[in-house]
């Protein structure tokens, strides 16, 4: 069924149609296990009240956060990807709060509970937040953590959440100041508000993928992760859209800031976001295939891996009523709904030429002359 909304609500600035989508990717893929990782995930939410009520409860629910964890990788061990689909339940809420803080100080807020965050990963039991439901929640997901990866990857956890924080507070930073971005600057910090690195940490624990940290961090691979970064937070700016246009001033989404580059709407900036995430769908193909000869084991897992993020983001976001059936149009979530999105075999935007977009250029120099 199609997106849900109620016919007395404010009409869509975008339409509930979206364009078909570059799609180079394979479709379709779920973990087999996904509908034990919901029940596990829900009880584990229910055990800890972490929603004040009913309603609450069925709107946190509705980000379907174990469907998100078992697309993104449909073939990893259960507990790594239970812990992280419990992991999104609680970072869905505390997204939902920054997003409700209407306060002047709206960036010393996001800075004050990251900084505190931040301890309390790096040293349980410090009582830095307050006690309740929320905090009994994440001092679980700590404990467990710990105890679940290794040394490194839990460094690479806590640098995640670290540059997940600096992303938020950036963005809140440009709130406070009532002004929307350059594309420039949301392009720089839009990778970092998506969390890339907090979850990839857990794509690779759940993959048993140990990629060494010369070839992890080395500029290639680096640039070819941005990139998967950066698709998913178009699509993510793509089908939130309609969840967000009630706010005002307007969002820091990728169609305002794009609507505001370009002397447009909204809508009329539909086509210029698709050319800015085909054009880079098409370096993500080009240096993913570069980077996959001659490439070790684990560095080829991870190749795959982040193609399947890409790809189980964008059919969740299709799919989960948080964005198919938003809540400023609906009193509760709706079931079934969604974009019902379509697929094009070919990009919106044929150029293999560099995004006219600096803090993104370099990724297209990781190419070597001879990449297709």
């Amino acid at each position: 069924m199609p997106p849900a909304y109620d016919e007395n609500t404010h009409p869509s600035r975008i339409g509930w149609e979206l364009p078909p989508f570059y799609w180079p990717f394979e479709r379709g893929l779920i973990h087999p296990k996904a509908a034990e990782l919901e029940e596990r995930s829900i009880a584990w939410i229910d055990s800890f009240g972490l929603y004040p009520d009913a309603t609450e409860r069925a709107w946190g629910l509705a980000t379907r956060s174990a469907d998100f964890t078992s697309r993104i990788i449909p073939h990893g061990e259960v507990e790594p990807m239970l812990l992280f689909a419990e992991w999104n339940y609680w970072a869905f809420a505390t997204d939902d709060w920054q997003d409700s803080d209407s306060s002047a100080t709206r960036t010393a807020s996001v800075i004050d509970q990251g900084t505190r965050l931040f301890r309390t990963l790096e040293a349980p039991g410090s009582g830095l937040l307050p006690p309740g439901p929320h905090t009994a929640a994440l001092e679980d997901l700590v404990t467990r953590t710990r105890a679940m990866l290794t040394p490194v990857q839990l460094r690479r956890f806590t640098e995640g959440v670290r540059d997940w924080v600096y992303g938020a507070a950036a963005q809140a930073a440009h709130a406070d100041q009532g002004v929307m971005p350059s594309l420039n600057d949301f392009a720089a910090m839009r990778i970092s508000v998506g969390g890339t690195r907090f979850l990839l940490t857990w794509c690779d624990a759940a993959n048993g993928i140990e990629v060494p940290g010369d070839v992890l961090y080395s500029a290639p691979v680096q640039a070819l992760t941005d990139a998967a970064g950066f698709i998913v937070a178009c699509d993510n700016d793509l089908f939130s859209y309609n969840k967000d246009d009630h706010h005002e001033p307007r969002e820091q989404n990728l169609l305002n800031v794009l609507a505001q580059h370009h002397g447009c709407t909204a809508a009329e900036a539909l086509p210029a976001a698709y050319a800015l995430r085909d054009r880079t769908v098409t370096l993500f193909v080009r240096l993913r295939e570069q980077l996959a000869h001659g490439a070790g084991e684990q560095l080829g897992r991870y190749l795959v891996s982040l193609e399947h993020w890409i790809a189980g983001d964008t059919e969740y976001h299709n799919l989960a009523p948080r964005y198919t059936s938003p809540r400023n149009r609906n009193a509760l979530p709706v079931e079934g709904a969604s974009y019902d999105i379509t697929w094009s075999d070919t990009p919106s935007d044929p150029s293999v030429e560099p995004l006219p977009v600096p803090a993104l250029a370099w990724w297209w120099q990781q190419l070597d002359d001879s990449a297709g």
